[in-house]
């Protein structure tokens, strides 16, 4: 019997075939899955910010941010069995919620989490094979390990497969 490990918003969590894994509320963040195709396992991480840096503390919520999640996520996955020779993701959100009347750089918070996690992923090697970024609406995803499928589901936009 399969169940639906749920991750909320600046986590991440890992499953294994049978089991799903799904995040919801996607709007600016992103949410990362990386998978094993032959191992039927994978890593989701659902983040808020493009970098660490940006944190205002010394101690962080690694999940919350791209560069930290990602190589976290990656150093359990390996650890349970994923070869990073055949690593692969696919990512979804990264959308502008809300328009601002400046261009103030700092505001494009969806567009620069995407930018982030390509540019994080490029520097692992591991290959994006599918994506549904961008655009001005939320976001709820489910990744299904043993299909290797990403549902995405999109406020007013109906169900897409990946």
């Amino acid at each position: 019997m399969s169940r639906v490990i749920k991750v909320g918003m600046a986590h991440f969590d890992f499953a294994k075939a049978p089991d799903k894994i799904r995040t919801s509320g996607l709007g600016s963040c992103v949410g990362i899955i990386i998978f094993d195709e032959w191992s039927k396992i994978c890593g989701l991480a659902h983040i808020m910010l493009p970098e660490s840096v940006m944190a205002r503390t010394n101690t962080i919520q690694r999940a919350k941010y791209a560069d930290t999640a990602i190589a976290d996520m990656l150093t359990e996955l390996l650890k349970d069995g994923a070869s990073p020779y055949r690593l692969k993701a696919k990512i979804a959100g990264g959308a502008q919620m809300f328009h601002f009347g400046c261009s103030n750089e700092r505001m494009r918070i969806g567009p620069r989490n995407v930018e982030a996690v390509r540019k994080i992923l490029n520097h692992y090697g591991i290959k994006i094979i599918g994506e549904d970024v961008g655009g001005n609406n939320g976001r709820t995803i489910e990744f299904d390990p043993s299909t290797s499928i990403l549902e995405i589901r999109t406020v007013n936009q109906g169900t897409k497969e990946l």
